[in-house]
């Protein structure tokens, strides 16, 4: 069996606990290595999962034995390193939000279709087996004509997840990340509302704040912390959503859908994957399989479909399209918060 040569661009927190952990299961895969500008971080990536530490990008890029990458850097280099991996002839999983900006989303999509290529942004909210179990329910009418769909993802922010636990980390930085929890989090489960309805979201009016995240110096940091956002899909349903980075609580990762027959609820209890609150009063739950947390890692299902993809010569279940259309709502609701008003999404 001729195996994936892969490489990673960044080896900061997703890398370490996510792709090369994920890339070394798979039969199919050879890691060519890594490349981190602390080399440091390569150095003992190497020792655990083998290949080499690259130089640089370019080194990744020039590797003509390397066919797929992840690049897993800074928001800022996604659309750059990504464009250039795609016309080097290699596939490309690129961590979420995909881009800074729809001209570099475009982008990305047209370096894609020239170079025959597979692009995948790292949404992994459609790949958890509940969701998909979700998704099966909602298709078959278990909650009857959607109504009004409420999603929430809250942690105590990404200084408790990224490789630097303070105020100076890169999550915090506006020229590196471009947008904070909204790109953060809200990515994941913008993605999700779209897989689960089949429909598009059509217009916003979103209220991004700073409420508690700080630099080490003390200062509010210069991006949002905090998100509450309706949104109206193509087909007139609404719907609430509010994504934190602080809730130093439990995390919470829910959707809840209500439908003409009852109410669908995803995760509302970490006990309970699924729970159906049917209209006549009674309940189902389905236990499906549980999602990740900060706290408790778990497989994402995220490299298994890219490997997948590129093997089986497949358009992944994640696209590039997904991408851009999801980086499309953020970027009305940046708009709708500066204008305070409901923005219809371009896309």
């Amino acid at each position: 069996m001729e195996k994936i040569k892969v490489a990673m661009i960044g080896c900061g927190a997703i890398t370490q606990r996510r792709h090369a952990p994920e890339y070394a299961k798979r039969a199919d895969v050879e890691i060519a290595g890594f490349y981190d500008m602390d080399q440091n971080r390569c150095a003992e990536l190497v020792a655990r999962y083998g290949g080499k530490s690259y130089g640089s990008v370019e080194d990744i890029i020039g590797d003509s034995s390397v066919g797929a990458v992840s690049v897993c850097s800074p928001n800022s280099t996604h659309a750059d390193f990504s464009i250039r991996a795609l016309q080097a002839g290699k596939h490309v999983l690129c961590e979420k939000p995909m881009a800074l900006s729809l001209d570099e989303t475009r982008a990305m999509l047209a370096a894609e279709r020239e170079s025959g290529k597979i692009l995948m942004p790292g949404h992994n909210q459609r790949l958890i087996p509940t969701h998909l179990k979700a998704k099966e329910l909602i298709a078959e009418g278990a909650i009857g004509r959607l109504l009004f769909a409420q999603f929430n993802f809250k942690h105590a922010g990404p200084e408790h997840w990224s490789i630097d636990s303070t105020g100076n980390t890169w999550f915090f930085d506006k020229g590196r990340a471009q947008f904070g929890v909204f790109g953060d989090l809200g990515s994941h489960k913008l993605d999700l509302i779209r897989f689960l309805t089949g429909k598009e979201i059509e217009a916003v009016y979103a209220s991004m704040m700073t409420l508690d995240k700080r630099y080490a110096d003390g200062r509010l940091i210069d991006l949002e912390d905090n998100v509450v956002c309706q949104f109206r899909m193509c087909d007139g349903t609404p719907g609430i959503m509010h994504f934190s980075w602080t809730n130093y609580g439990q995390e919470d990762n829910s959707t809840v859908m209500y439908g003409e027959k009852g109410v669908m609820k995803i995760f509302g209890d970490y006990s309970d994957d699924i729970v159906l609150e049917i209209r006549d009063g009674t309940t189902v739950k389905y236990h499906v399989g549980a999602i990740s947390t900060n706290d408790n890692q778990l497989m994402s299902g995220v490299i298994d479909e890219f490997v997948g993809a590129i093997t089986e010569k497949r358009t992944p279940i994640v696209t590039g399209a997904d991408g851009h259309n999801t980086l499309a709502v953020i970027t009305a609701g940046a708009e709708s918060s500066s204008r305070n008003e409901w923005v219809t999404v371009e896309y």
